[in-house]
């Protein structure tokens, strides 16, 4: 028993090892890519082809750093001001996807909207900072809710809801932009080759998205029978709840690629449709590889489906896109997670 023991351990370790070297090879390769496209725009300049050919790596991340610094201080006061609209937007759909889960657990009438939005925004902010966000999520959702009341089962159930709020979202406007602009996808087959499909075939996909989006709102109005797999029994929600999981979802994906859209500059923008298909393709990878902030996955797709936008101005959108949406929520969130267990600690 023993030995078969170890043997589960190590195939077990062995698959997690397999899997963090696929994931930081492809980081390493997306990062290298990144590098390669900026080199190849800042060498457009024949004063920095010299530099860049006289001087080594190290020379060659001076001279690009500097180039997407001056993207940066391009954006205007008003992009900015629009993108961190878009961000307060963003987290506060993320809020209402807590509470849409509290509502279903009919527990919303015992937690305050301020606890509530606290708790979602230092969830978010944790999670994907860190990756894992269904386990950092669950943790923090566990300690915060659990002190609220609720049972780990029920929180478990939240957590839950809350994940396939955001996939169906995902799902619904990937769904849309695939039958309605399927050519964002072409320029992803020098990345990926097996993408390389028809426009009929890009839009039937996603038909078949929003299909299954439709059918699950058909479930819910007609009251279809739970879902049985294993020990896992899956109910569908009342509708009052799934119609607020079809506004909820779409919304909090829509502005936060609102905030990538707002800082890019106007010359070869292709337009708030492609930004938003680049976003939730480069985000869903992202979060499937468990990579913090999607690190080198965001921008090795952003740069191949926005060819028309300098590479520098590209990075520099989603350096801002990672400052109002990850960096900034995560330095708030550490001194709300200090003043909870302060007054945890008091109520104790």
């Amino acid at each position: 028993m023993s030995a078969l023991s170890s043997h589960r351990s190590w195939i077990s370790h062995a698959k997690k090892t397999l899997w963090l070297t696929c994931v930081g090879l492809v980081i390493a390769w997306s990062l290298w890519l990144l590098y390669a496209k900026l080199r190849t725009e800042v060498a457009a300049d024949p004063a920095a082809r010299e530099l860049l050919d006289a001087g080594g790596f190290w020379l060659g991340l001076k001279i690009i750093a500097e180039s997407i610094g001056r993207s940066i201080g391009d954006v205007p006061a008003a992009g900015y001001f629009m993108a961190a609209l878009s961000a307060l937007l963003a987290y506060t759909a993320l809020a209402w996807y807590d509470r849409i889960a509290l509502i279903h657990l009919n527990r919303h009438r015992e937690i305050s909207w301020p606890f509530i939005a606290a708790c979602s925004f230092v969830t978010y902010a944790l999670g994907h900072n860190l990756g894992a966000s269904v386990l950092s999520g669950g943790l923090v959702r566990l300690r915060a809710y659990g002190a609220c009341g609720l049972s780990p089962v029920e929180v478990a159930i939240l957590v839950a809801l809350c994940s396939f709020t955001f996939a169906y979202g995902t799902v619904l406007l990937m769904g849309f932009v695939f039958v309605f602009h399927p050519e964002v996808v072409q320029p992803l087959t020098a990345l990926v080759p097996t993408l390389d499909l028809p426009p009929q075939a890009i839009q039937l996909v996603g038909g078949v998205l929003i299909g299954l989006c439709a059918l699950y709102v058909l479930g819910s109005w007609r009251r279809f029978k739970p879902v049985h797999f294993r020990s896992v029994h899956i109910v569908y929600p009342r509708l009052h709840v799934v119609t607020r999981q079809l506004i909820a979802g779409p919304l909090e994906l829509t502005a936060a690629a609102g905030i990538i859209y707002f800082v890019l500059p106007e010359a070869g923008n292709p337009g708030f449709i492609t930004v938003l298909g680049a976003f939730l393709l480069s985000f869903s990878a992202g979060l499937l590889s468990q990579t913090p902030g999607g690190i080198g996955i965001m921008e090795a797709v952003f740069l191949a489906v926005l060819p028309t936008v300098a590479p520098s101005d590209v990075i520099a959108a989603l350096l801002i896109w990672r400052l109002m949406y990850l960096l900034i929520p995560l330095a708030v969130s550490l001194p709300l997670v200090v003043a909870f267990e302060r007054a945890q600690l008091r109520r104790a």
